[in-house]
């Protein structure tokens, strides 16, 4: 199978900014994300000085020390005296904050439509001159689907407004960073043998996020035309199976034929990654991602086109752009087995906990075999089992998953440290029970290395 990157050469976009153009104070709605990061980086480097705001900015503060970084869910941001400290003093606005599917951290309604109704107030209110919004395609209000309902009434809250507004709606944006959709293409891409795929024909349009990010400094330079709406897409529409096809050559694996999934396997992993969405895992998986696919990621190129001297980049141009090596790779190979080793982890420490309640006089008897008390013994017993059993299910749970790995090293820790101390010849039991804790111990930091989402 021929490569889709060989054979040809492509040019790098050039910065459309205005050197002349006055510097503006901009705040960007969710800067840290794929997207949003990207335009923080861009609107410095065009000279700007840029707030971000977030609801956890920790990271992305250490990340970029020139950003001014305000920590807000914008969830609870409601009514417009909630915006008005926030947005006081700005001159424009970028939204692209965004989320996937309503669970318990994220609510769309309250993010895509409430919060810019209120949001849209504020600036009116503050004399804030420019809102520059990153809605997504497919975004209607009348779509069964919350993401696009909302996110066409977030969008329709600017288009009423009485400011200078730009409405941007890109398709399947391509960037050095990967999460969420563009997360699972490079893992899918990088498998074992063949390439898995639901819905393989679906098609699917693509933008580089240096688009986007130039789409958008033009918006805040206000060198495009006012009150636009315009889709951000290359020109021609492929298959999902045509752009794993073309990251997989861009990890730099041998070619791999597409595998279609059956339609259950895909409708079975939504069921799945909506309950752990439920307990805080953002998955791509989820069933609003795969309605978004089963319409297809496509827009209409010509209109950005027309109003622009650059058109928008092909996927090929893009992945040039960012040639892949070995931490690509790795990345690819391993958010797959992510939800393996936590599913294998908690499946571990549950069992050993049940099994310890189930055979506390058994396991008793040994502690009890290398001189402590029984009363001691049965008591070390059953807290084991309790700390395993606790550890074992809140590493299932997002917001406890550090936690309890950090519970998971100690345990093993001191129950190696103590089984040493107080019988050491459980290190030569030929059935292991004291070798087998190595290496749940090594997955458990392999986890904590592994966390972080973004």
């Amino acid at each position: 199978m021929r490569s889709p990157l060989s054979g040809r050469r492509w040019r790098q976009p050039e910065s459309h900014f205005m050197p002349d153009s006055p510097a503006k104070k901009v705040l960007v709605l969710g800067g840290y994300g794929l997207i949003g990061e990207a335009v923080v980086g861009r609107l410095l480097r065009d000279g700007h000085q840029v707030t971000g705001l977030g609801r956890d900015i920790r990271d992305a503060a250490r990340r970029w020390p020139a950003v001014r970084w305000i920590t807000a869910d914008m969830a609870q941001l409601l009514a417009a005296e909630d915006w008005l400290p926030i947005v006081a003093g700005m001159d424009a606005v970028v939204n692209a904050a965004g989320a996937l599917q309503d669970c318990p951290r994220d609510r769309l309604d309250a993010i895509h439509r409430a919060s810019v109704v209120a949001l849209v107030a504020a600036c009116e209110q503050a004399g804030v001159s420019r809102v520059v919004q990153i809605s997504a395609i497919g975004a209607d209000p009348a779509s069964p689907d919350a993401f696009f309902s909302t996110k066409a009434q977030g969008d329709k809250a600017i288009a009423s407004s009485s400011l200078e507004w730009t409405i941007l709606r890109p398709g399947l944006v391509i960037a050095p960073a990967a999460y969420g959709g563009t997360a699972l293409l490079r893992a899918l891409a990088a498998f074992p043998g063949f390439i898995p795929a639901v819905m393989a024909r679906q098609p699917i349009q693509t933008v580089a996020v240096t688009d986007v990010t130039e789409a958008v400094s033009r918006a805040v330079a206000g060198s495009l035309p006012q009150r636009l709406s315009v889709d951000l897409v290359e020109a021609e529409a492929r298959s999902l199976a045509d752009v794993l096809v073309a990251f997989r050559a861009w990890l730099g694996l041998p070619p791999a034929r597409i595998v279609p999934m059956p339609a259950f396997l895909g409708r079975l992993a939504a069921v799945v990654a909506d309950g752990l969405g439920q307990l805080g895992w953002r998955s791509p998986l989820r069933s609003a991602a795969l309605a978004a696919l089963a319409r297809g990621v496509t827009g209409n190129a010509r209109f950005w086109n027309e109003i622009s001297d650059q058109k928008l980049q092909p996927l090929e141009a893009t992945l040039a752009a960012m040639p892949a090596h070995v931490q690509e790779r790795w990345f690819a190979r391993l958010w797959l087995l992510k939800p393996v080793v936590f599913g294998v982890l908690s499946l571990f420490w549950l069992v050993s906990g049940i099994v310890g309640f189930i055979m506390q006089e058994a396991a008793a008897g040994i502690l009890v075999s290398h001189g402590l008390t029984p009363v001691l013994a049965l008591g070390m017993v059953l807290a084991g089992s309790v700390a395993d059993i606790v550890v074992g299910a809140a590493v299932l749970v997002r917001s406890l998953a550090r936690f309890a790995l950090l519970g998971m090293i100690a345990i093993t820790l001191l129950y190696l440290g103590a089984a040493t101390a107080l019988a050491p010849d459980l290190w030569l039991d030929p059935l292991g029970a004291m070798v087998k804790a190595v290496p749940a111990l090594c997955l458990a930091l392999v986890a904590l290395a592994i966390l972080d989402e973004r």
